[in-house]
This record gives C-alpha cells, structure tokens and sequence, in this order.
C-alpha cells in the first residue's frame, strides 16, 4: 500500500472530548459565576421597584455611591498612566533588579487585601513613616477620599500592567524603524504608532481596574475610617445591612454595584473591538 493511499490516523487528544471538557467548564462557570449572579438579581427584583428605588436613592445610600465611583476613577486615572508607564519600563528597558521589579507588580494579587489595607493605614497614620510627615505639613491621608483612592490604587494596578507589558512585548519593532525613517521622533513615534496598537489592551486594562476598584473592601474599610456621608463605601454599607438584617438593603447596594461593573466591562469590550477593527483596517 502506498503511502498516498493509506489511511489517515486520527491524533488523538491530550483532554477528553469536547462535550466533557465543554460541559465541565460551563458547569464550574455556572457555580462559580452565574447562579450567584442570578440569585443577586433575582433577590433584587423581588423587593420590588418601589423599594429598590427608595433604597438606591436613600442619601446615605447616593453618598457611599458618589464616594466609591469618585474614589474608584481617580485610582484608575492614576493606575491607567503609572500602568503605562511601568509596562514600558519592564518591556523597553534592561537594568538590575528588573526581574524584582516585576514580580513586584504581582504582590496586590497575592497579598491579602486586609493587610495591604492595615500596611497602608499603619504607614501613613499620625504615627506612621509617611504620615509623621504628611500629617505636620497639613496633609491628611488616612480617614479621608485621599486613602481610599489609594488603597484602590494598591490593589488594582497589576491589571494595567499585566494587560499592557505583553503586548509591548510583541510589538513589531520594524514599525518604529519605519516611523523613524519617515521623520517621526519622540513622542509622535509612541502616540501615532506605539499607542494605537496597545491601546486595546490598555482599555481593558483600565476597565478591570476600575470594575476592581468598585468592589473593594479588605483594602479601603481599614483607611477610610468608615465616617457615613464622608468616607464611608458602597462594599462596607452593604456589609453593614447585612450586619443589620437588611438583607433587602444589602442586595440592592449590591446589585447597583454589579449592574455598573457589567456596564463597565461591556463598554470596554465594544471599545476594544471598535479599536482592533480600527487597527486591522489601517494596517
């Protein structure tokens, strides 16, 4: 028998077949992910509109609101232009300790968000090694909008990078020899050329940092002094109904929450796509 002629052999998988695999994953997504979704929306609609309104327009309610989304967007300004920037630094540049630096960025994802809040409060407290110096010259962190945007920060920076450094990574480096031979320097280079094809990653990076941001607890209840009306965050007040058996308060809290963070994520989503779609047709 030729060997044109001989039949085909089938590679067989690594991992079972595709509905074990499928259903197994879909399962565990289900469990993990989506009935508890489900049921958050679910208790939410069974308080009835009415009471999801009085409960969502409450002033104490609108306050840990207007705090969280604030608090949340300035940390996310300041970790979409650090994130950037630390990217760059590990992607473009080789000195010592790069490698330390780098795993340095990993530290929010392992450390308990309860102790970087506890370091971050003991630090700049009065007594503390930043406050003992910011505090005489007028600057007041902990208790304050301050340490809860930085507390949010502390958390939600690796997203930015992590999102942003492969991608830099892969970056054909012919595209800014290209830029520079047709007179392009500077900063022109990294806004025409460089910026346009991490810009997707970078969305999505900043996205999730703020998603990340609305939903923290461990980090901030610890440094914001939980004052209602002044520092207290919508996390902590839904923790608090809870404490209190408003489990219909605590829902509604949460749902807002989540409804802002799936707007959030969608959007970025859109953006993203609209934006490689953009790439793609210029290119």
């Amino acid at each position: 028998m030729s060997p044109a002629s001989a039949p085909a052999v089938r590679a067989r998988a690594v991992l079972p077949g595709f509905r074990l695999t499928l259903g197994t994953t879909v399962l565990y997504l289900s469990i993990i992910v989506l009935i508890p979704i489900i049921a958050l929306v679910l208790t939410g609609a069974g308080i009835g509109p009415g009471r999801l309104w009085a409960i969502i327009t409450a002033p104490r309610t609108l306050a840990s609101l207007r705090i969280t989304i604030t608090a949340a967007a300035l940390a996310t300004v300041i970790n979409a232009l650090y994130g950037l920037l630390m990217a760059w630094v590990l992607v473009r540049y080789r000195f010592p300790g790069r490698r330390l630096l780098d795993a340095l960025m990993d530290i929010p994802f392992a450390l308990p968000t309860a102790v970087a809040g506890l370091s971050l409060t003991a630090l700049y407290s009065a007594n503390g090694w930043f406050g003992a110096v910011l505090e005489p010259a007028g600057i007041q962190v902990v208790y304050t909008l301050g340490g809860i945007v930085l507390a949010m920060s502390f958390t939600s920076i690796p997203f930015v990078v992590r999102a942003v450094q492969p991608v830099l990574e892969e970056l054909d480096p012919a595209l800014e020899q290209a830029a520079a031979s047709l007179g392009s320097r500077g900063f022109t280079t990294f806004r025409r050329v460089i910026f346009p094809a991490v810009m997707p990653a970078w969305l999505g990076g900043v996205t999730t940092s703020f998603a990340r941001s609305l939903g923290e607890f461990g980090a901030v209840v610890f440094i914001a002094g939980n004052l209602p009306f002044k520092t207290e965050i919508a996390s902590l007040l839904a923790y608090i109904r809870l404490e209190e058996y408003d489990y219909e308060g605590a829902a509604a809290i949460a749902l807002v929450l989540m409804v802002l963070a799936l707007v959030l994520l969608f959007l970025s989503n859109l953006v993203q796509l609209r934006a490689a779609r953009h790439g793609a047709v210029t290119a």
